[in-house]
């Protein structure tokens, strides 16, 4: 991506946000696992952690997703930009997803409206993570800030 910042000054803020979200993407699914222990594996039985709808599927996703994102931010070297950025991605899928079948049985992850709106948010912040937090050389940025001044 061409077009996004190199060497952002705000960089390490950036990183910051990146692993608040991974531990909150942590945090919910060990909450979620613990909710819905016993359960089956996608139960669609109502159960709610942190306001969100959540079975035993999803919580192990989130703590998954969560635990990539604190791993790339753990190693940076843009492994963390391209990480998060394929992340978000899938989790704005995810949300959509999660919206289209919110009313009917393929609602697998026992999805509610608040999830679909916090799993919207969470992509969105890790996707903006993804665009600010890249590293390059002194070449790479003089060539983002001389395209920067073309436009």
């Amino acid at each position: 991506m061409a077009h996004t910042p190199v060497n952002h000054p705000a960089r390490p803020i950036y990183r910051a946000i990146g692993g608040l979200t991974g531990l909150y993407l942590v945090a919910f699914g060990a909450l979620g696992l613990i909710a819905s222990a016993g359960n089956e594996l996608l139960a669609q039985d109502g159960t709610t952690v942190l306001g969100q709808g959540t079975n035993l599927g999803f919580s192990l996703l989130s703590a998954l997703l969560g635990a990539a994102v604190l791993a790339g931010t753990a190693i940076g070297r843009n492994v963390d930009v391209t990480i998060n950025q394929w992340l978000a991605y899938a989790l704005l899928a995810l949300s959509l997803a999660g919206l289209a079948f919110i009313r009917t049985e393929a609602n697998i992850f026992n999805f509610s409206v608040v999830t679909v709106v916090v799993l919207m948010v969470v992509g969105l912040v890790l996707l903006m993570v993804a665009m600010y937090g890249k590293v390059g050389t002194d070449e790479e940025q003089d060539a983002w800030q001389k395209a920067r001044l073309v436009l």
